[in-house]
Formats: structure tokens, sequence, C-alpha cells
């Protein structure tokens, strides 16, 4: 395989992002929950792997005339924002005005932040929380806490994405990455797990989808206030 073959074909990977979140929306809109969470569980996969496979293969020497980062975006915001929010309005977990709430501020705030060009920070971290609505979605699919106690969490996240705190890319932020990536891995698999029992109450996996989205949502922010050693 040629590399300008292999690049495009990374492209291809990065766009079958598109196939998965329309069959993410098709089991959300017949309120399949466990399916719509699994394609994107698959999705949130494929967006792992597409950023490493497209720097290998050089995509913006050898396949230039398709920008990678902007199909990449196109499909995040489908994947992480709209379908996320979209299920948490359906499903009922949001009654009335806080449903309502929850899908304007997720959806404006996540469009103002995709837009940003601050988004990354020098380490290729992101500034400010990166709309992983869909990691907070499957967790209040899993625990169902109390409603206020969601818009809480959407609130504070909301506010939390134009703050200049620090949150860690799973695989390209260099520190901590040796347990970053595997927390990332295990979140990926105790969310299809999740999914897969339709989020039985008596599941182990709700309490690893717990400690794994607390340490990925907090080690940017330790990470800061840790200072990094001058020498490895």
């Amino acid at each position: 395989m040629t590399n300008r073959m292999a690049a495009l074909a990374v492209h291809l990977l990065t766009a079958t992002g598109a196939v998965f979140a329309m069959l993410a929306m098709l089991a959300a809109v017949d309120e399949k929950w466990d399916l719509m969470f699994l394609w994107l569980v698959v999705a949130f996969f494929v967006d792992g792997i597409d950023g490493p496979l497209a720097r290998k293969y050089h995509v913006k020497v050898n396949a230039p005339e398709f920008d990678g980062v902007l199909l990449d975006l196109i499909i995040d915001y489908l994947t992480y924002v709209f379908i996320p929010a979209f299920a948490l309005f359906k499903s009922g977990l949001m009654d009335g005005w806080t449903g309502w709430v929850a899908i304007i501020v997720i959806t404006f705030a996540s469009a103002m932040y995709f837009a940003d060009t601050r988004m990354k920070t020098k380490d290729n971290s992101f500034s400010g929380f990166p709309g992983c609505w869909n990691m907070l979605v499957l967790v209040i699919f899993a625990l169902e806490p109390n409603f206020w106690v969601s818009l809480a969490l959407v609130s504070v996240l909301a506010v939390g994405m134009f703050l200049p705190l620090k949150f860690v890319h799973p695989v390209r932020t260099r520190r901590w990455r040796w347990v970053t990536l595997p927390m990332a891995i295990a979140w990926t698999g105790f969310a299809g797990w999740a999914a897969w029992v339709d989020f039985h109450p008596e599941s182990w996996a709700h309490w690893g989808l717990v400690t794994t989205s607390v340490y990925l949502l907090f080690a940017g922010v330790a990470q800061q206030i840790i200072p990094e050693k001058a020498h490895h």
C-alpha cells in the first residue's frame, strides 16, 4: 500500500464515525439506549485510533485534499455532543425544564468550544472541558442520579469548557500517558459492558466507569497543580 493510499484509508476510517453516529441516532430515536451507547462506544474507539494513524501516515502531506481535523470535529460534535444531549433529553433522566436547559447549554457551549482556536495546550492536552458529553451522559444513564445532580454536573462542565483548566488527551498528552491510556481503554471497556447489560444496576461496570471517569476528568487539573520534574 502506498503512503497516499494509506493516508486516504485513514480519512475513510475517520468518516465511518459519521455512519456510527447515524446508527446511534436511529437507536436513540427508538429509545434503545443500550444499542445507542454501543454504537457511540464504537465511534469513540474509532476516534481513539484514527489520530495516531493519521500522524503515522502523515495525512496532511499524503492526502492533503481532505482536512482530517475538520472531519474529526464534525463527527465528534455528533457523537460527543448532539446524540448524547438528545438521549439525555428523551430518556426522561432530566425532566421538564432541566432537560431543556441541558440540551440548550450542551449544544450551544459545545459549538463555541469546538470552534475555539485555543482548544489545545502546548502539551496536546485540552484547555477547558473538551465537550465529552457522551462520557457524562453514559455515567448518568448508568447511575441515574437525581436530576438536580445531573443539572449541576452539566452546568459545571459547561462553564469548565471556558476555564483555563487542563484536561488530558488519552493518546496525545505525554505526561502520565502510561496511566491515562489504559484508563481510557478501560473506560471504553466498562462503557461497552454497561451498555451491553442495559445498565443493570448491580453491574460492576458502573464502579469501573466512575473510577475511570473521575481519573480522566481530573488528571489534567492534577498535572497543573503538580509541577513536572525537569528530568525524567
